[in-house]
């Protein structure tokens, strides 16, 4: 059975950092680009990043992020592991969030309808 677990959430000041790991099983994880989305109660959820499978995007990762985390969050994957990395830092109030990832068999894609699988969220709250 497919699952993606999710762990690394947690509360942090302003400006503080934090990994988000996924780790995955139960599918052959580098066909699969993994991207990660946010949500707050009341509001449609975000997606917030991305990295190419590099067999359908291209052949190494390729990485996406919307713009108000460029320069701040860094997504990554270790294969080997079968897991996928969020690295947040200079953390700010409106990232307070609820985090999921999510995995596609296909390219990386901003609509949370089309991917696979998802993780069951992480909270993350950042607050002074």
């Amino acid at each position: 059975q497919v699952q993606l677990v999710e762990s690394g959430g947690g509360l942090v000041q302003p400006g503080g950092s934090l990994r988000l790991s996924c780790t995955s099983s139960g599918l052959n994880f580098r066909h699969y680009s993994i991207g990660w989305f946010r949500q707050v109660p009341g509001k449609e959820r975000e997606g917030v990043t991305c990295i190419s499978n590099g067999n359908r995007d291209t052949y190494f990762e390729t990485k996406y992020y919307i713009d108000s985390v460029k320069g701040r969050f860094i997504i990554s994957r270790d294969n080997a592991k079968n897991t996928a990395y969020l690295q947040m830092s200079s953390l700010k109030p409106e990232d307070t969030a609820a985090y999921y990832c999510a995995a596609i068999n296909d390219h990386c894609s901003a609509l949370d309808s089309v991917y696979d699988f998802w993780g069951q969220g992480t909270q993350v709250t950042v607050s002074s």
